[in-house]
């Protein structure tokens, strides 16, 4: 993905210039200067795979690194919800004792209430003793009404209705012992439930249950605990992970700027050579890019001269994004004039060779408005992958393969790169450039791609 051509003989005033030719070498001096540029193609080529991998290696480890940030971030979520685990063990703790204390307070009341009942108890029992007395006494007193005969008669009546009186009374009474008898026993019961005592197996129901809630309560807490001091040994661990994974980038960034001293020196390889005037395997692919640039230049100045666009048109740099697509694309105002221009000179670039992969025009942002028919299909809704790969016109492409091609102004480049076919598809190909003009001015470049 490097630009493999640096003339020093600098910008040519037309993009119709193509290799020089000179005087023709001896056949030795030629098969020397043809392995060169063998040697340097290959060079070229092992040092784009090599950048390639490297530029792998760095977004793997990037991605990894994004990772680890990302499990760092969560680390700290859980650490904060285990501080706030602590904190609610805490207030649970408190709570329970401040039942417990609740309870211990009840169970007082439930003795007095124990007494209260008690003296209820033996306050009917006296009532039912003073009934007996006295429907003993009413029963002697019928007795002696009725020996008195009809003067006593009056009295026998009172006599009776006093111990009828008196054996409600006594029934009464003794309902009154029988109920609280029996409350005495619940409220027992409900005072050894919540009866403190020393040791915890005596411990009445409600306190065990109480003791049961604070044994997993602590345990909860214990489990926050431990698991709080494991976070903070991961995010230990993890801070070393980042740095080594920072110095693993450094690393990278070191050997990607080596591996383009590789690809400098290959393309130096091949600028001597390109001097000599010697045909090379890349020589009919850079004359070609020559002259589709040239003829493309033609076509634009003709549109420009003709009034069929405005120059302020033609060099349009609003882009304007179109709606829902994925890849992104973009809009100028020239694009209907490139789809009715440049497929008859990009098209035919492609029957160059076999080998040849695409032929386009991209304009000095490498904003590619036309690609060929084949990489021009409408896009499939959610099918980025697809797009990806058919739909490559009306694109931004700011690597650096295309903007180098983009704004070249020499009278050719040549590069060496890896280029994504979609779908993980990558292939190491050359792409010979050449620019494109306009009335003097540089409108892009023509970028034709060939295979090995």
């Amino acid at each position: 993905m490097l630009q493999l051509f640096k003339s020093k003989r600098g910008p040519l005033s037309r993009p119709e210039a193509v290799v020089p030719a000179v005087a023709a070498p001896a056949p030795d001096l030629r098969r020397a200067i043809q392995g060169i540029a063998e040697a340097a193609s290959r060079l070229g080529r092992d040092a784009a795979e090599v950048r390639g991998l490297i530029d792998d290696t760095g977004r793997l480890n990037q991605q990894q690194a994004q990772a680890v940030e990302a499990l760092g971030t969560q680390l700290e979520e859980v650490q904060r919800a285990q501080g706030g685990i602590g904190a609610t063990t805490t207030e649970s703790l408190q709570a329970v004792e401040r039942a417990r204390a609740a309870v211990e307070q009840v169970g007082a009341e439930v003795g007095g209430i124990v007494d209260t009942l008690r003296q209820v108890a033996d306050a009917a029992s006296q009532i039912t003793q003073i009934a007996l007395q006295t429907r003993l006494v009413a029963f002697n007193a019928s007795v002696e009404a009725k020996r008195a005969g009809e003067a006593g008669r009056g009295f026998a009546v009172v006599a009776d209705a006093v111990k009828d009186l008196s054996a409600q009374v006594e029934a009464s009474s003794k309902a009154i012992m029988g109920t609280v008898a029996d409350l005495d026993a619940r409220v027992g019961v409900l005072a050894k439930e919540i009866q403190l005592r020393e040791g915890r197996g005596q411990q009445g129901g409600f306190h065990r249950a109480l003791a049961e809630v604070q044994d997993g309560v602590s345990h909860i807490a214990d489990a926050a605990a431990r698991s709080r001091a494991t976070c903070d040994g991961l995010t230990s661990q993890m801070a070393g992970i980042q740095r080594e994974m920072q110095r693993a980038t450094d690393a990278l960034g070191q050997a990607n700027s080596r591996s383009e001293a590789f690809l400098k020196v290959s393309e130096n390889m091949i600028e001597v050579v390109a001097g000599c005037g010697i045909d090379t395997e890349d020589t009919p692919y850079i004359r070609g890019a020559q002259e589709a640039a040239a003829q493309i230049s033609k076509l634009l100045e003709d549109a420009v001269r003709t009034g069929t666009i405005g120059e302020a048109e033609l060099f349009d740099e609003q882009y304007r994004p179109v709606q829902g697509s994925d890849p992104q694309q973009h809009l100028t105002r020239y694009n209907e004039l490139t789809d009715r221009l440049f497929p008859q000179v990009q098209e035919r670039m492609l029957a160059l060779s076999t080998k040849v992969v695409y032929c386009i025009a991209v304009d000095r942002n490498g904003y590619i408005p036309t690609h060929n028919r084949q990489y021009c299909q409408p896009q499939r809704p959610n099918d980025p992958v697809w797009n990806f790969a058919h739909s490559r016109h009306r694109r931004l492409f700011t690597d650096r393969t295309c903007l180098a091609a983009a704004r070249n102004t020499r009278p050719f480049l040549l590069q060496t790169y890896r280029r994504d076919m979609g779908g993980g598809n990558l292939i190491v190909m050359k792409e010979a450039a050449a620019p494109i003009t306009v009335n003097g001015r540089h409108w892009g470049g023509m970028r034709l791609a060939f295979q090995f």
